[in-house]
């Protein structure tokens, strides 16, 4: 299954929904690309809802990390919401996990960019 993106707002906040697989065949760009649209139209707090996300790979982690340098380089935010087990895993196994601030809780984590 190939990765969708979709995107939504709550305040200032740009909420990415991510669903399937987030690979370098099939996904790592569409995120990326979703991820600069936000940011080219001023959007720097970012909320990755990887609910949807069943697997990701090195490709899609590299993705990820280059996404959360930008975005906080350009003075922004880019936190992670309802991570799988299959992702929560790679974060661990990459430590990861040390970079990205994670919720479980929508309301929760757009409460935290304020």
């Amino acid at each position: 299954m190939h990765c969708t993106v979709s995107v939504r707002h709550s305040g200032d906040v740009a909420i990415i929904d991510l669903a399937g697989r987030v690979m370098q065949t099939a996904g790592a760009d569409a995120v990326r690309d979703a991820i600069k649209a936000e940011l080219d139209h001023g959007r720097k707090n970012i909320l990755l809802n990887l609910d949807g996300v069943d697997f990701i790979d090195s490709s899609g982690l590299g993705t990820l990390a280059s996404s959360f340098i930008t975005v906080s380089r350009l003075g922004g935010r880019m936190k992670l919401l309802n991570t799988q087990s299959r992702v929560d895993s790679m974060l661990q196994v990459t430590r990861l996990y040390t970079v990205f601030v994670t919720f479980t809780d929508e309301r929760e984590a757009v409460a935290s960019f304020s």
